[in-house]
């Protein structure tokens, strides 16, 4: 058995440390750039929807398209992490974003857009998403090698957070100020740069083990029965399952009782939505601002039910003043278990398969289109409050009874591997 993790960031101090890696900066700066878009995209078509349609079952379908390619793409995007040159791979994704916003602008522009096009755009954004987050997590070990894994998780984590924090309350001031075309268009350009600089991004690749060529079918199969021998990376799968079964879904009924609920326009709609990300991005420069954790599991569980309870709350409150706080709590919790979710997976994991288990959580992360199916479903029948609420308990349940059954996530965290270091310029 390996010694118990130590301190991996004993070196430089400060939250922001790992950004002192330039390439690590640039690569930072162009996820914040896909990231930001894609959380705009979710609340200018959620209300685009709405509006066409005014059903909340068709406005959860965002959810579900936006999601549903992780449930197919997720692992394979782990196995191209570990058979293609990382870099080129989110080239090419970011390209493709890129081409499927500017097609919505110009529908939108010439009022020719129709619902499908819609979910045409967030599919292909999610399918982006899928097979380039693997890719995404690895490229920090080629750039900053085995030393502050933690802490460069936790500022792309900052990143996410912080995108999903400005991304809607953009989103909705833009569905005010310029409507949902000039959004888009906004999403277009935002896209292109990040495109731009990963095309300027300087990567010396950490070296990978020399294994005789496979099929890409095998390749998916050692992933999973990998993931499924190393009890840690097992039990972060089943809870990742249930966080993106029962919690994360909850986003796309946001504009529905913004409207319905809390009865307000789409302005202070997107401020609710983008609540979660101020929380998440606190509580991610928290994180960041630790020196050593030894107990990453520890943080994973109960960030998890942190949100989960306060996502009970928020299904309680008929105030948007007592919602917004609520929604702050709910960001705090989820920015522990999104920065630990990778960051347990990349230290249990060896380096050859690495991508391949980090492409087992993408597949878990696609649960989040069964529960967006669900819960639109539940909330069409009986009420969003009720869908909501429902959703957010079972959460609780499963959860507690996985910690249970998986005690290991709890104990101190191990390392099970020693990779070379990586540099970039």
């Amino acid at each position: 058995m390996t010694p118990p993790l130590q301190g991996q960031e004993l070196g430089a101090r400060g939250p922001f440390r790992a950004l002192a890696n330039r390439g690590y900066l640039r690569l930072w700066i162009a996820n914040f750039l896909s990231y930001t878009p894609r959380w705009m995209q979710m609340t200018l078509l959620a209300w685009l929807i709405l509006e066409l349609s005014d059903s909340p079952w068709l406005v959860a379908l965002v959810g579900f398209f936006s999601s549903v390619p992780m449930l197919f793409l997720g692992l394979f995007g782990g196995v191209l992490a570990d058979r293609l040159n990382r870099q080129r791979l989110l080239i090419v994704l970011q390209a493709a974003n890129t081409a499927a916003s500017l097609f919505l602008t110009i529908t939108l522009m010439t009022d020719t857009v129709q619902i499908w096009h819609a979910y045409l755009v967030i599919t292909v954004a999610g399918s982006s998403w899928a097979l380039g987050t693997p890719s995404r997590r690895a490229l920090i070990i080629d750039l900053l090698g085995t030393s502050g894994i933690t802490n460069a998780v936790a500022l792309d984590s900052v990143g996410m957070n912080g995108s999903r924090m400005l991304g809607p309350a953009l989103g909705g001031a833009l569905i005010a100020w310029i409507g949902v075309a000039g959004g888009v268009a906004i999403t277009t350009v935002s896209y292109a740069l990040g495109l731009v600089l990963l095309m300027t991004l300087r990567v010396h690749q950490v070296a990978r083990l020399a294994r005789q060529p496979q099929s890409v079918l095998r390749n998916l199969a050692e992933g999973l029965r990998y993931a499924g021998r190393n009890r840690i990376i097992k039990a972060d799968i089943y809870i990742t399952v249930i966080m993106n079964f029962l919690l994360f879904p909850y986003m796309q009924m946001v504009p529905v009782l913004a409207r319905d609920v809390l009865h307000v326009g789409p302005s202070l709609m997107g401020l609710l939505q983008s609540a979660e990300g101020v929380g998440a991005l606190v509580g991610s420069i928290g994180i960041a601002s630790f020196t050593s954790i030894s107990y990453h599991g520890r943080y994973f569980v109960i960030g998890s039910i942190l949100a989960l309870l306060g996502l009970v709350g928020f299904s309680m409150s008929e105030w948007y003043i007592v919602s917004f706080p609520i929604l702050l709590l709910v960001g705090m919790g989820t920015a522990c278990f999104g920065t630990m979710q990778s960051t347990l997976v990349m230290l249990a994991a060896s380096d050859e398969m690495r991508g391949r288990a980090l492409g087992v959580i993408s597949l878990a992360i696609g649960a989040g289109p069964l529960g967006s199916l669900v819960l639109g479903a539940v909330a069409d029948a009986v009420s969003p409050i009720f869908a909501i609420r429902a959703h957010a308990l079972m959460g609780v349940i499963l959860l507690s009874l996985t910690v249970l059954g998986i005690p290991a996530i709890m104990d101190r965290t191990e390392l099970a591997w020693r990779a070379p270091s990586g540099s970039a310029t």
